[in-house]
């Protein structure tokens, strides 16, 4: 399912009640199922160098007390669409600036279904490795950015050097489809 189609069924639950909402995250109430949802829409890319290499950012995340391997990702801005939006994460994080017509949603995932019923918007890019090796410089919340090998990348997944949800089931998804020579991605 799309992340698009995915909102759709969502705006379907009741809202009974907004029980708290900042400029991130809002805490609802829907009909007694107390849910935590991003104030606006979520996307994260995964982007492939010279159609071999899997491009990771490792990103500080002071709230877990780690820095972690992660596929670049964010928040949308005011009145930004998600196509935007990955255009814009992938620069900051990166340093890497492509055209919008290069990314391509692909389906997305459900990240916590019971309280978090957030599903990002997923976008897969190829970039040439002139693209990677003339980036610019990314911003302060990126500790590293780096490529890994696909079999890198499976024994990363493996050894929960990579644990988080988001990058572990696309990625896993990216090696299953490689794996199984399926076009989807």
């Amino acid at each position: 399912m799309k992340a698009s189609e995915f909102e759709k069924e969502n705006r379907k639950l009741k809202l009974t009640k907004q029980i708290y909402s900042n400029e991130w995250i809002t805490l609802n109430d829907r009909s007694s199922f107390y849910t935590l949802e991003p104030a606006t829409k979520q996307v994260a890319v995964l982007a492939i160098v010279d159609k071999k290499d899997i491009l990771l950012v490792k990103v500080k995340r002071p709230v877990i007390n780690d820095i972690t391997w992660e596929l670049p990702a964010g928040g949308a801005e005011w009145n930004e669409t998600p196509l935007v939006t990955v255009q814009r994460e992938l620069k900051e994080e990166t340093g890497i600036d492509i055209e919008l017509s290069r990314f391509r949603e692909v389906e997305s995932l459900i990240l916590c279904p019971n309280r978090f019923p957030c599903a990002p918007y997923i976008y897969f890019v190829d970039i040439s490795c002139d693209e990677f090796s003339m980036r610019k410089a990314h911003d302060h919340e990126i500790a590293e950015v780096a490529l890994f090998s696909l079999s890198e990348i499976s024994e990363m997944i493996l050894s929960s050097e990579i644990y988080l949800a988001l990058p572990v089931t696309v990625l896993s998804r990216y090696l299953l489809s490689k794996q199984n020579n399926l076009l989807n991605m």
